[in-house]
């Protein structure tokens, strides 16, 4: 049996004030006392002030009195409300729109400013998309400069609809965030960006902020071949496997015992103990992919807790380096293929992994990944991975899942 459209109305319903316990309970109370049917309802608090939203269908001999009890309530409780209208026609089309495409818009810096903000909303409204939501990912930000060490803000977009041109929206985005200096991740809304499970971390210049064989060269006292080796393997004139087994070879020699010294003066990322704490309070499984060598992964993973260390082995005869190493290289190729291992392992489907690396040997893992994340890469890693982080700590990896500070502030009590 079809219902009578004359006998619907549809009424939406503002509410804004200073905000108060009670406000909602008292005006639903109001709605459930008329048998009205509650057909959307959103609200927010920015600085104590209700922003309340709701849109209800009931009959027109009930439209009158609903409306009049609400008005005295709201004015009981020194609120504003405001009721419109909304047609047949309105609401249907507004239905209709349910099945499109929802994208999550982060952007995270050091500060955010208004024309940060006024720059993303523009590309967001040239690509034909709708905000329907925008929220503060970071904590409340103090007013004296200086109150923090390492300040950074962090503001995500909920955002539906179909894209003009994803790849011009992309292209948009990371020219905005080069220029501008802050970062901007555009994802799709869907059920695994919500279950993340796994995530695989680069080490040499993603978790230290060093490249560990440049630390032996030093100390074998052959640091300006090994980078002229480095050089020539990133400007593609030689590969990977080649030049790291030329610059292991010309470690042999050196006293295994240094390797202890160089672990323990690791400068490590800004950002690395904060983010393990909560993905592994969050129940995500950490691995280390590393072109570097296992001795300085194994250091990590014990200091932070990583399930998983792959990285090369160097070989040690009587206490010293043979200039060798032990099994496979691990290279880009291998680092996919490990990614893709430990997901099997752990009965997780690949659009829930997420890796983060900074070399062009990164880009075969980033690619694999359901999230790839450049971290303070060069250019044609960021350009190629889709997501950058290159304004603040590692640790923004966590907004990008959407983690809000208050979250991990209570994962850490």
């Amino acid at each position: 049996m079809s219902t009578n459209h004359h006998d619907i109305e549809l009424i939406l319903i503002n509410i804004s004030g200073q905000d108060k316990p009670g406000v909602t309970a008292a005006l639903t109370s109001i709605l459930a006392h008329y048998n009205a049917m509650i057909l959307d309802i959103g609200q927010a608090d920015i600085h104590h002030t209700l922003s309340l939203g709701i849109l209800f269908r009931t009959t027109p001999d009930m439209s009158g009195e609903i409306m009049k009890d609400l008005l005295f309530k709201a004015y009981d409780m020194g609120v504003k409300i405001r009721f419109t209208p909304i047609s047949i026609e309105e609401y249907e089309q507004w239905v209709s729109r349910q099945g499109k495409n929802r994208w999550i818009i982060t952007i995270l810096g050091r500060q955010l400013t208004a024309r940060h903000i006024a720059l993303v909303s523009e590309v967001i409204v040239k690509q034909g998309l709708n905000i329907d939501a925008i929220q503060r990912l970071t904590g409340r930000q103090p007013l004296s400069e200086g109150t923090l060490p390492a300040a950074k803000a962090c503001i995500e977009f909920s955002v539906r609809g179909t894209p003009v041109d994803r790849d011009e929206m992309q292209r948009g985005f990371v020219e905005i965030s080069s220029r501008e200096g802050f970062d901007i991740s555009l994802q799709e809304d869907t059920m695994y960006r919500r279950c993340r499970r796994l995530i695989c971390f680069d080490m040499d210049s993603t978790l230290i902020q060093t490249e560990c064989i440049d630390q032996l060269a030093e100390r074998a006292g052959v640091g300006d071949q090994v980078r002229k080796i480095t050089e020539e393997a990133m400007r593609g004139e030689i590969d990977f496997r080649e030049s790291f087994t030329r610059r292991v070879g010309l470690l042999k020699g050196l006293d295994a015992s240094v390797m202890e010294d160089i672990a323990e003066h690791l400068p490590i990322t800004e950002g690395v103990g904060r983010m393990m704490e909560v993905l592994k309070r969050a129940g995500f499984k950490t691995a280390i992919l590393s072109g570097g060598f296992t001795y300085f992964g194994e250091y990590l993973r014990r200091k932070f807790g990583f399930d998983y260390v792959y990285a090369n082995e160097l070989e040690v005869a009587d206490g010293k380096l043979t200039g060798r190493y032990v099994g496979d290289v691990v290279d880009g190729r291998r680092k996919a293929e490990l990614l893709r291992l430990i997901a099997q392992v752990e009965n997780v489907n690949i659009a829930q992994t997420i890796a983060v690396g900074d070399g062009a040997n990164d880009l075969p893992m980033l690619s694999a990944a359901g999230l790839g994340i450049a971290f303070h890469a060069k250019p044609k890693v960021k350009a190629t991975a889709g997501q950058s982080i290159s304004t603040i700590g590692i640790d923004g990896v966590l907004y990008f899942l959407g983690f809000k500070d208050s979250f991990i502030t209570d994962a850490g009590k």
